[in-house]
Formats: C-alpha cells, structure tokens, sequence
C-alpha cells in the first residue's frame, strides 16, 4: 500500500512569471506537509491519528525550482524572472529547472526565437545562483514555521499575511448604515439626465410586432399570418398558371375546329412517305 497525494494550485495574482512562481509554491507545499504515522505488522495496517503520534515528513530528495529567461531582439538581451508587460513584448522564453546540486531536471523553450550554445550555458549558470538563494530561502521559511509551531505562536498562511491586502481577503467587519437609503437614491436620480424620448407605451407597428424605447423596429412578427400570405401568394401563381394552360388548350381547340374536315398531311422528307389522318384520330389536346 502507498500514500496517494494530489497537489492543487490556486492563482491569486497573476503578474507574469507563473512557472516559477507554480514551482517554488508546489516544492514548499510537499515539503512542508506532513503525512499520518503507519506501522505494519504482518498484514495488519495501523494508521494513527495526530493525537496519538506525531505526523511524518515526505521523504523528498531534492528540490527542483524553475527559474524564467525572457529574450527580446533574437536573443540579443536576456532578462531574468519577466512580469506581465514584459511577456507580451518577449520574442522568446526558457525555462530551465535545478536543484542546488547543479541537476538539471528540464528545459523548456517556447516562442521564436533560437538560441545559440553559448545563451543556453549562460543561462544554466544564472539558474545555479538563483536556485541556491531561492533553496536556502525556502529552508529559512520552513525552519521558521516549525519553530513557530513549537512555541506556540501564530503560524500559517492565513496569518502570515496581513490585513487589507488582494490576497488576504480578509477585512475588519464595519457597520453599515442603511436609514437614508432612499433619500440619497432619489437624490441621484433627480441629478440625473432624463432620456433624450419616453416611450409611455410600447409602439405597435403590424399585429405581431412591438418596440419599446429607441432603435430600429423588430424584424419578428405574427408567424401565422406570415404563413397565410405566402400561402395565398402560392396560389394565386397556381391560378395564373392554370389559367395560361387553359387558354392554350382553348386556342389549340379552336384550330382543331378549323381544320376538322380536311386531313391532315405529314410528309417524312428522307423516307419519301405520306401519312394521311382523319379528324377524328387527332389526339385531344396538341402541343
């Protein structure tokens, strides 16, 4: 059986440089906490509560700290732990992580720009430095935390952090007084500018439609009515349509009746044929 730890970040403010920032919060977060005691006898697994021993440390080798390199101008000038403006402007970032025994433990590089041998090696020894004065810093603060819990004094995040601040959310309680609330709203809106147009009442357009204020006029309406129009629009075309056809067959009809008594003659030109039809064998409608 093993321990199963999950390591959640909250982001309080953000004023460029978050790698670094994640990192050094994520290393002290398991370094400073502390695990339930266990003994193992056989198959039988105890674990004990704070009241009956005492919680213990996780066994941490080493603490990886990431430290940021900005460049601007194709790698031409080199900028150390950027903030928020200076990452806009950056044409490219390196991210290198090592612990205080000069291991490197990752390399990201990110943007577009590329970098020569020389810039690289020149970065790694600036990580060195800064991971030492950022290691040494994070050992003080947890030496003093621990002595802290030892005397008994006040210790924690919560106070650790003064009042008043954005990322305390904490204030003193003050009293509100609320009696002349609405002499000072009628107040404000006696000082206010009217409107340019009061509309009293909505203005109805067309059945269906309705506007209120200012603006151009609702483009939605009575569907139904809209549907009867372009219903009657259909068939009035129908109508048209078959009143042309029967005008043709009308025409047609009278040419018929013209032409009753004769036959008619159709002559094939290539075959040199005749074809001679009596009226009555006329279809009743010829196109």
């Amino acid at each position: 059986q093993v321990w199963q730890i999950r390591l959640d970040m909250h982001l309080l403010n953000h004023d460029g440089n978050i790698t670094d920032a994640a990192s050094i919060a994520g290393i002290v977060a398991l370094c400073h906490f502390r695990r339930p005691d266990v003994s193992v006898q056989g198959e039988e697994v105890t674990v004990y509560t704070p009241e009956e021993r005492d919680p213990v440390p996780l066994s941490i080798h080493h603490m990886p700290i990431c430290v940021s390199f900005a460049f601007f101008h194709q790698g031409t000038y080199l900028l150390v732990d950027p903030t928020e403006r200076e990452e806009r402007v950056m044409d490219g970032l390196l991210v290198i992580a090592m612990n205080k025994h000069h291991e490197i433990c990752t390399i990201q590089s990110s943007g577009v720009v590329m970098l020569l041998q020389d810039q690289i090696l020149r970065c790694s020894k600036i990580t060195a430095v800064k991971v030492a004065e950022i290691t040494e810093l994070i050992q003080k603060a947890l030496e003093n935390d621990q002595k802290a819990r030892k005397e008994g004094g006040k210790f924690g995040f919560a106070e650790s952090i003064p009042n008043q601040r954005i990322t305390a959310f904490k204030m003193e309680s003050a009293a509100v007084d609320t009696s002349d609330v609405e002499e000072q709203a009628g107040e404000i809106i006696a000082k206010a500018d009217p409107p340019s147009e009061v509309f009293a009442s909505p203005v109805l357009h067309t059945p269906g439609t309705a506007q209120i204020g200012e603006g151009i006029e609702s483009s939605w309406g009575d569907l139904e009515e809209s549907e009867k129009e372009e219903a009657a629009e259909e068939e009035g075309e129908s109508e048209a349509a078959a009143f042309e056809c029967e005008k043709v067959e009308t025409k047609d009809t009278s040419t018929l009746r013209e032409t009753k008594n004769e036959p008619i003659v159709l002559s094939d030109s290539e075959e040199e044929e005749v074809v001679i039809l009596e009226p009555q064998e006329l279809p009743r409608k010829t196109r």
